[in-house]
C-alpha cells in the first residue's frame, strides 16, 4: 500500500496552534495521513534525545518516517576537505535517522560546479562507492536506505537516469523521484501516464522490482524557468505542474507501493491528503 504524508507541517499545523516536533505524529494521525519527512536541509539543529522522543511517538500513531539531509551534499566537490564533510553530513543523518526510528535518508548527490558534467558524474560515482561500501562494512546500513533524489536545476547530478544508475553502486540505494523537479528541469514534460512509465520502466530494468517497489517519492507542483526549478507551489496553482491522478494510476497499474512525501509550498499536509485521495479513488473504481 503506497503510503502519503507531508514533508514539514506548513501553515496548518502553526495556524492550529501547534508549535512543535512531539505534537506532529498525533496531529498527522488525525488527519489519516501516514508518513513524515523530517528536513535537516539546514543542518543537524536536533539533539539525538530529542529525535529519539520524538521517533517513539511516531511508532505509537505508526508514521513511517523519512529524513532529509542537508541541503549542502555535494559528492563532487574536488576539495578533499569538502568530501569528508559531506561524508560527515551522511554519517550523522544515519544517527539521527536510527535515533528517529526511522528507514529513509534522503539527499542531494552532487552539483557540477567548474567540473563537466561528466567529470562531475564519474567524481560521484566513484565517491558513493567509497563511502557507502564502507558504511556497508561497518553495519552502520543495516535495516536503512540512502535515497539521492533527482534535481531540479540543470547545473545539479540528478536527472532521473543519472539517479536511477547511481543507486546501482550499492543495494541500499534506492531511488527518490522528485516528479516536480522531474517537470521542472525536463521544461513540463509529465502530463500522461505513458510520460511517468517511461521513468519507472527505466528503474523497474536497471534496478528491478524491489528497488522500484521500495523508492521514495517527492511530489509537488514546481514552477521553472530555462534553468529549471525556481519556487515550490501549492496543488491549487494551475499554470504549472504536474499533476498527481497519472502517477496514481501509474503506481496501481505497476503494483507500485512507494512512500509519496509532499513538499508543496506551504500546504504540504493538505495536499498529501488530497494525494492520497486520488490514489484510493482510484483503487475503489478498479474494486
Amino acid at each position: 500500500m503506497v503510503l502519503f504524508g507531508p514533508s514539514g507541517c506548513g501553515e496548518e499545523f502553526y495556524n492550529e496552534g501547534f508549535k512543535d516536533i512531539f505534537q506532529v505524529p498525533k496531529w498527522l494521525k488525525e488527519r489519516g495521513l501516514d508518513a513524515y519527512e523530517y528536513s535537516f536541509g539546514h543542518g543537524y539543529q536536533m539533539s539525538s534525545q530529542t529525535a529519539q522522543k520524538a521517533g517513539d511517538l511516531f511508532r505509537e500513531q505508526d508514521i513511517k518516517l523519512s529524513l532529509h539531509a542537508p541541503f549542502y551534499i555535494n559528492f563532487a566537490n574536488p576539495d578533499e576537505v569538502m568530501y569528508q564533510k559531506t561524508q560527515g553530513y551522511i554519517y550523522t543523518g544515519l544517527k539521527f535517522l536510527r535515533a528517529f526510528g526511522g528507514d529513509k535518508l534522503v539527499f542531494h548527490s552532487a552539483s557540477c560546479g567548474k567540473l563537466t558534467r561528466q567529470e562531475a558524474l564519474q567524481l560521484t560515482r566513484k565517491r558513493f562507492q567509497e563511502t557507502f561500501d564502507k558504511l556497508e562494512s561497518e553495519g552502520l546500513l543495516d535495516g536503512l536506505y540512502l535515497c539521492p533524489e533527482t534535481m531540479g536545476k540543470s547545473m545539479q547530478i540528478g536527472t532521473y537516469n543519472e539517479i536511477i544508475d547511481l543507486c546501482t553502486i550499492n543495494s541500499h540505494l534506492v531511488p527518490t523521484f522528485d516528479f516536480g523537479h522531474i517537470n521542472a528541469l525536463q521544461q513540463g514534460t509529465l502530463k500522461t501516464e505513458d510520460d511517468y512509465k517511461k521513468i519507472l520502466d527505466y528503474s523497474l530494468e536497471k534496478l528491478g522490482y524491489d528497488k522500484t517497489n521500495n523508492c521514495h517519492i517527492h511530489f509537488s507542483k514546481i514552477q521553472y524557468g530555462a534553468k529549471g526549478e525556481i519556487r515550490h507551489l501549492n496543488f491549487d496553482d494551475i499554470l504549472y505542474g504536474p499533476d498527481f491522478e497519472p502517477l496514481a494510476k501509474v503506481l496501481i497499474d505497476y503494483n507500485l507501493s512507494p512512500r509519496v512525501i509532499c513538499e508543496s509550498m506551504s500546504l504540504m499536509p493538505h495536499d498529501a491528503l488530497v494525494m492520497k485521495k486520488i490514489y484510493h479513488n482510484l483503487l475503489d473504481k478498479i474494486k
